[in-house]
């Protein structure tokens, strides 16, 4: 076959086969128009074709083309896949979500459906392309003017299509931006460059460390060392916990212990673990967070252990993503808790495990053990929970979960929400065995949440400004013990209304960790310590004694 015919049929499958859901995505919007021209509508397979023949043409060289297009095709099939079956949008993000994503978590979205999509899609066509005799021209020559022709043919043709339809693409593209992230394989190539030059841009960035001026405050008032239990959830969305209004039983357990605090609207810093975790843990905010400036600096964590602070990061999810690099961390292994790891992956009640011998010492003093908890991570969600935590049934033990009914997808959700709601009130209840030693106090904080088929969506890491709240509001609940709060001159009554009626996010975490172990740093912030409003003026003052320290 002539290599021109294989860039005319590769254009094809890319502009019609891997790109329906962009074409489906752009006619639902002209249906919603109240009048649209319809030549306009009729040229957009055209032009994705056109623009394909365009890009495809460069890499048609005799030595390029196979191994070029076996790779686009493989990975067109795989975003494709993505997108139609869970609703993922590919950027920047996306792509370094994926980068980051474990062994584990990769094979989980293993399943019949997945794979003979991939085979049909994408591996039979690169078998058929590698085995195809293709003829090239004879000469260096001919082949430039050629490949000069099939690219100028369809961007002159472009240029017809752009004259008569300019303004309404125009318009199309700047109020619906997704569409630029659904076309493949522009997407997930313009991703990945973005990433590269963003991690190769700041290879040279020397690593920064912050809050070495930290240092805790002692006041008259505590008569203990803190203990500090920070879980930071999986994949929990604040729509689906009962404590925060959701109509089934979700939240059964902390809801029996007197003091728990849930809060009612805090919204994430990302959509994704590879974001939020590193945004959570950095003195800056969602609107000035910069991931590649988070990955060369240290975090509240190490914050913390320069102001004397014992910390410890327990993790039982995809990896800390660099805030618990610098100090104490265990990272749970299956084959040492046989019993709490019976699928692959460990339930959280792990964490329990060995717990005393971390907390008990000859002499206590100040402490923080943060429980980075696999939560509901997908899209394996029945996986997150043991048999008798199987509440809501029918669930679904699948990965391929648009094939679940909404019943059957709904309840095993909600069963790991109950699980995750399970092991704080079991972390909690733990707590308050160490407060003959301590004065103690729990926070609980999802990472991101989930879209569960609402709007076509699946899993998550849709960009943030077009997630849908599943994905950015995530539940928050804080418990303290009377001596922690006396200790500290917090007013519970004051904390909770403000949990009730306050408006919060993942800006607030730095600060209000350092509030709560009582630390004063230049990099404190008492506008967003949760705490602060609530707090006795004599301890808020002494945690604002810092030379550098804004406290608004």
């Amino acid at each position: 076959m002539d290599y021109r015919w294989v860039i005319v049929a590769m254009a094809l499958y890319f502009a019609l086969g891997l790109n329906w859901k962009v074409l489906g995505h752009f006619y639902s919007i002209l249906g919603g128009l109240v009048d649209y021209d319809p030549g306009f509508a009729i040229s957009a397979p055209f032009v994705l074709l056109l623009g394909a023949l365009i890009l495809f043409t460069p890499f048609s060289f005799k030595y390029l083309l196979k191994p070029f297009f076996a790779l686009l095709l493989i990975t067109g099939v795989l975003s494709n896949y993505a997108m139609v079956k869970y609703g993922i949008v590919f950027d920047r993000s996306m792509i370094e979500n994926i980068v980051e994503t474990n062994t584990t978590e990769a094979f989980s979205y293993l399943n019949m459906q997945s794979v003979l999509w991939f085979v049909v899609s994408g591996l039979v066509p690169v078998v058929i392309l590698m085995l195809m005799p293709i003829r090239y021209p004879a000469t260096i020559v001919r082949g430039v003017v050629q490949r000069v022709a099939m690219m100028l043919i369809p961007f002159v043709l472009l240029g017809g299509l752009a004259g008569l339809y300019f303004k309404d693409y125009a318009s199309v593209g700047r109020n619906h931006k997704v569409l630029g992230k659904e076309l493949v394989p522009s997407n997930y190539i313009t991703g990945t460059i973005q990433l590269v030059k963003r991690r190769y841009l700041y290879a040279d960035m020397p690593f920064q460390a912050i809050g070495q001026d930290a240092r805790t405050v002692e006041m008259a008032t505590q008569d203990k060392p803190t203990l500090m239990f920070l879980v930071i959830g999986e994949t929990a969305r604040a729509q689906s916990v009962a404590a925060n209004g959701y109509g089934r039983p979700t939240s059964p357990f902390t809801s029996q212990i007197d003091g728990m605090l849930a809060f009612q609207d805090v919204s994430s810093c990302g959509t994704a673990t590879a974001v939020s975790v590193p945004c959570m843990f950095s003195p800056m905010d969602h609107a000035g967070y910069d991931g590649e400036v988070a990955r060369h600096s240290e975090s509240l964590m190490d914050v913390l252990d320069h102001a004397g602070v014992d910390v410890l990061w327990k993790e039982n999810d995809e990896g800390c993503k660099g805030v618990c690099d610098r100090v104490r961390h265990i990272n749970i292994e299956p084959k040492d808790f046989p019993e709490d790891c019976v699928l692959g992956t460990c339930f959280d009640e792990v964490m329990l495990r060995g717990l005393d011998a971390e907390v008990v010492s000859d002499k206590p003093h100040d402490r923080l053990i943060a429980f980075h908890i696999m939560g509901s991570h997908g899209p394996t969600y029945y996986k997150r929970y043991p048999d008798a935590h199987r509440v809501f049934a029918p669930d679904c033990p699948r990965s391929d979960i648009e094939n679940c009914s909404a019943e059957e997808l709904i309840n095993t959700y909600d069963n790991t929400i109950r699980y995750t709601d399970y092991v704080v009130a079991q972390l909690t209840e733990r707590l308050q065995s160490y407060q003959d030693d301590y004065n103690v106090v729990l926070l609980y904080v999802s990472d991101h949440g989930e879209s569960l088929g609402e709007a076509g969506l699946y899993l998550h890491g849709a960009p943030y400004m077009l997630a849908p709240s599943e994905q950015t509001k995530v539940p928050m609940m804080i418990w303290m013990s009377d001596g922690y709060a006396d200790a500290n001159r917090i007013e519970t009554a004051c904390l909770a209304t403000q949990a009730q009626t306050g408006s919060f996010s993942h800006d607030n975490l730095f600060s209000t960790v350092l509030g709560a172990m009582h630390v004063s740093t230049g990099l404190y912030r008492a506008g967003t310590d949760i705490f602060a409003r609530c707090r006795g003026t004599m301890m808020q003052a002494a945690l604002e004694q810092s030379v550098n320290v804004a406290p608004n």
